[in-house]
């Protein structure tokens, strides 16, 4: 079961992309025979992605 709330105001943004029609079954029958959801799986993966590839937040420096 997924862990995202579907409730509005819980901060929680709807991504949409299009993806070819086989990848799309591949994917569903691969996570569903790992008894993942393909949003988890997703998730994880942007986690990921952002913490590795995310610019440096810049240095907040004194004012001269």
């Amino acid at each position: 079961m997924s862990q995202i709330k579907k409730k509005e105001g819980t901060g929680i943004k709807r991504l949409n992309i299009n993806i070819p029609t086989e990848l799309h079954r591949s994917f569903k029958s691969t996570t569903a025979a790992q008894g993942l959801e393909m949003t988890d799986v997703l998730l994880e993966f942007i986690e990921k992605y952002v913490a590795k590839n995310e610019p440096a937040a810049p240095k907040k420096g004194r004012r001269a």
